[in-house]
């Protein structure tokens, strides 16, 4: 785990005394949870973004059309929660990628490169048995404020 060098040079008193706080976020312009979990959490200068599928938001209805259709509302969905922090696609620093098969990489990553058109952050895709409601796409981010 790296800690910034500030953190290893504070005394254990001065960090018990100074704990470090989140802060909940949530939209309504993205897919509300599912289950026992937030859209994000802020914290220590990161945004913490949980997993966005294709829901839209407005009716809460899955996404039944195309890979690019479902991939782009991915995205839309993940901006939403980022824009609710106050932040943009610049801000991700990690990205966390799932599909429903590997066949998928290629279209999914020419939209994802649309979304990531700098510095892009880094990332893992991993193909998975199932994701929820059997969609083909789920991406988690983490953005850092700075």
């Amino acid at each position: 785990m790296f800690l910034p060098n500030a953190y290893l040079a504070s005394s254990i008193t001065e960090r018990e005394s100074h704990p470090m706080s989140k802060e909940l976020i949530n939209t309504t312009n993205a897919p509300a949870p599912v289950g026992p979990y937030n859209q994000a959490i802020k914290a220590g200068g990161f945004l913490f973004v949980s997993g966005q599928i294709a829901i839209d938001p407005a009716t809460n209805q899955l996404f039944s059309g195309d890979l690019a259709g479902e991939t782009h509302l991915v995205f839309k969905n993940l901006q939403a929660v980022l824009q609710e922090a106050g932040l943009n696609f610049k801000h991700v620093v990690k990205a966390s990628v799932f599909l429903s098969d590997m066949s998928l990489f290629a279209q999914v990553n020419e939209i994802y490169a649309q979304y990531f058109t700098e510095d892009e952050p880094a990332r893992e895709t991993v193909a998975v048995k199932t994701l929820p409601k059997n969609v083909n796409v789920e991406i988690s981010v983490i953005a850092f404020e700075g």
